[in-house]
């Protein structure tokens, strides 16, 4: 087979591609590995869903393998130096999910301002307005960038950190975005809001020293991975009341077990990644992956070029678009 899909496509996506190449949907295999690796041995393309990991077992078991899809942006489960080794290209959708995520993110704030109360100068317990506050950035994705656009719409000012990007990038005027230090992020803003894409670099970055600049009252959306916070010190800010409420749109597994520090600590809310799930997204992020497969299984492989991840290189290009490294 040329094609193998493994994860849902939306019904005219999946006829374009089997007008086009050899097509085997086969979504059960997500759950039977030994199964997943026989189907693999003559597949040249690979859809998969976020739970199937993409390792070195995996690409041994598929010699003639060149491409990889992925419908959701995130990364963490994918070995991208051995993709790398046997020339497989991945394909992520680095920018179909923005707007959704975006939306997401404001509507979390939106309700986090207003379900968690301050109390003012008359001594009443009342909520907050988003367009009388300062957000903070934490990551420039796409879905970042769509925020800096949407967020003054509603009178927010926008500030934003970035670890790889200096604050005298040019790119941050693009965005509408004032840079500062990531502790003067902490301390300005009465919201945050954090997409940081996850490398193993970033485990536990944002901790104590970090949340320990929270601005008193400060209310915390995620949609990053939840690696990329300190347990012990999140659980610490939302104890002591610097932090009144966080959202997160996923946590690792097993951290609200009643032995971690996170297990029963109030302010605190999860969703399981919905951010980015909705009818329009899922359809942007399925033409992309499947035009990019039809191009590549149309190219020979001696053409092809060298391996190209696609997702990391957006952070580069203003427009967007995804730019390849």
């Amino acid at each position: 087979m040329s094609l193998l899909i493994v994860e849902p496509l939306e019904a005219d996506v999946m006829q374009w591609l089997a007008e086009r190449h050899p097509v085997v949907f086969a979504p059960e295999l997500a759950l039977e590995p030994a199964l997943m690796r026989e189907a693999l041995h003559q597949t040249q393309a690979l859809i998969l869903p976020p739970n199937v990991a993409v390792d070195v077992p995996l690409l041994r078991a598929a010699p003639r393998l060149r491409v990889v899809g992925r419908m959701s942006g995130g990364g963490e489960n994918i070995d991208m130096e051995a993709c790398r080794a046997a020339r497989v290209e991945v394909i992520r959708s680095a920018t179909a999910t923005a707007s959704a995520e975006a939306e997401f993110a404001i509507g979390a704030l939106l309700a986090m301002l207003r379900r968690v109360p301050v109390q003012s100068s008359d001594g009443l317990w009342v909520g907050r307005e988003l367009g009388c506050i300062t957000v903070g950035l934490i990551g420039m994705t796409p879905a970042a960038r769509a925020l800096g656009q949407l967020l003054p719409a509603f009178g927010t000012r926008v500030i934003g950190y970035d670890p790889s990007l200096h604050q005298s990038d040019p790119l941050w005027q693009q965005w509408g975005i004032e840079p500062v230090a990531l502790h003067d992020l902490m301390e300005q803003s009465e919201g945050v809001c954090v997409q940081l894409a996850y490398f193993p670099r970033y485990r536990g970055l944002i901790g104590e020293r970090v949340l320990g600049f929270a601005r008193q009252g400060q209310v915390l959306v995620s949609l990053a991975h939840s690696a990329v916070f300190d347990e012990y010190a999140l659980a610490a800010a939302l104890t002591s009341g610097r932090v009144l409420a966080a959202w997160f749109d996923s946590l690792e597994p097993g951290q609200l077990e009643p032995d971690r520090p996170l297990a029963g600590v109030s302010g605190l809310q999860v969703t399981p990644r919905l951010s980015g799930t909705t009818r329009e997204s899922r359809t942007r992020a399925a033409w992309g992956v499947a035009r990019r497969i039809d191009e590549l299984l149309n190219t020979p492989r001696e053409a092809a070029g060298e391996f190209r991840p696609t997702a990391p290189a957006v952070l580069a290009d203003p427009s967007g678009e995804p730019r390849w490294r």
